[in-house]
């Protein structure tokens, strides 16, 4: 029984935690196992081998480590870099902003380059700091891949370029917590060392897991890397690897099922068919926010997020009015506005295992919202501009061609 109940079902648009998909949640419904028998090492073994392809690695090194994307940040930072380093990271939305907050709390000396929310990351500002640097003092760029509090992404092929360009050795840390899975990712030809996402979001899973992927050049930096550890230290896992069991203290057993099932469903829809899902998506959805007359956060096109829309409200409308709105009356769960645009934004995400129906009946809902906090929508405007690209543009199911 929910805790507040709600005839029918919660429409789940906030950008994770995301729908679960019935089969992963079939594969989760089991009991505890003996992690140290053979069943669990077996199954680990095909995860971490399969892992590495949503990252689109195949000389990284996957952990899959029961927390969240903030351990994750953790993580990333503690094994491969010391108190005191230099590291560049920029701040674009809040969740970039707390991953500076750790960054600062661990004791690194930050070198914040900030830009206005709702745009990407200064990369020129980067490229003057590099090309400065002869020292090579800065060791690492921290960068989110995509800042769900603004619906912005990052073009880490740019980063890389600009980062060979001056032959710096800087370690490239990228947080890919609403990215990886849904967006386009390549982690080896873009010469990510450290990339890392949660399981709540494009994999649609419960929250609970950070899954990691480390370069040799990272796993190599651990090496040297003075930053206490002890529950995130990748060297445990290695240790547990080369053994051949795989975990150097108790996993969750469900959580890996889980795993299992939502690689499979990925793996069965094709990676790259998943990524040109969302981008259909996000592209119905912004069609949409065009027809009511709103505006995205995103200033730019080219910063535009697949996996979630963030929408400025008239200054006369709070947006966390739409927020509670739409769960109180239509059981449609919305992001609200974070920090900086906290009362100015509300966010749609359209991540995960989601379809175009499912996605169409949001929008009717936001529209409902819309009309009921006094905005003059024209009902049916944002929903027949969804329809009319989503009908040219969605696939046969190949399933059941």
């Amino acid at each position: 029984m929910d805790y507040v109940y709600g005839p029918g079902r919660n429409h789940l648009f906030v950008p994770g935690p995301v729908n679960i998909p019935e089969p992963v949640i079939r594969a989760m419904n089991r009991n505890n196992e003996d992690y140290r028998s053979p069943a669990i090492p077996a199954l680990t073994k095909t995860l971490l081998e399969d892992v590495k392809k949503i990252f689109k690695t195949t000389s990284g090194t996957p952990f899959i480590i029961p927390t969240t994307g903030t351990g994750a940040w953790e993580s990333a930072l503690t094994n491969t870099l010391s108190p005191g380093d230099c590291i560049i990271s920029f701040l674009i939305g809040q969740f970039s902003l707390l991953w500076i907050d750790q960054q600062q709390r661990l004791g690194f000396n930050v070198d914040v380059v900030e830009s206005e929310w709702g745009q990407g990351a200064n990369l020129e500002v980067m490229a003057s700091k590099l090309a400065a640097d002869t020292a090579h003092s800065i060791k690492a760029i921290c960068i989110v891949h995509n800042e769900t509090a603004t619906g912005v992404t990052n073009n880490l092929a740019t980063v890389r370029r600009i980062l060979d360009h001056y032959n710096h050795p800087a370690l490239l840390l990228v947080d890919g917590v609403s990215s990886i899975c849904a967006l386009d990712f390549r982690m080896d030809e873009w010469g990510v060392d450290v990339a890392l996402t949660g399981s709540q979001k494009a994999l649609s899973l419960p929250t609970g897991m950070g899954i990691l992927c480390a370069s040799p050049k990272a796993l190599e930096a651990t090496k040297t890397a003075k930053s206490v550890r002890v529950f995130f230290d990748w060297n445990d896992y290695l240790k547990f690897y080369k053994l051949g069991t795989y975990w150097p203290y108790t996993p969750s057993i469900q959580l890996l099922y889980g795993l299992r099932a939502a690689l499979d469903l990925i793996f069965e829809e094709g990676l790259e068919n998943v990524i040109k899902r969302h981008n259909r998506l996000a592209k119905a959805t912004r069609l949409a926010v065009e027809a009511w007359g709103l505006k995205n956060c995103a200033q730019k096109e080219e910063w535009y997020s697949d996996t979630v829309t963030a929408i400025l409200v008239p200054p006369h409308i709070d947006s966390a009015e739409i927020v509670r709105r739409a769960w109180k009356r239509y059981n449609l769960s919305l992001g609200l506005g974070l920090n900086k645009v906290a009362g100015k934004v509300f966010r749609i995400g359209h991540l995960g295992n989601l379809n175009e129906l499912q996605l169409l009946g949001c929008l009717a809902g936001v529209e409902m919202v819309l009309k009921d906090v006094g905005y003059p929508v024209k009902l049916g405007s944002g929903v027949a501009a969804a329809c009319a690209y989503l009908q040219n543009t969605i696939p046969m199911i190949p399933s059941r061609i």
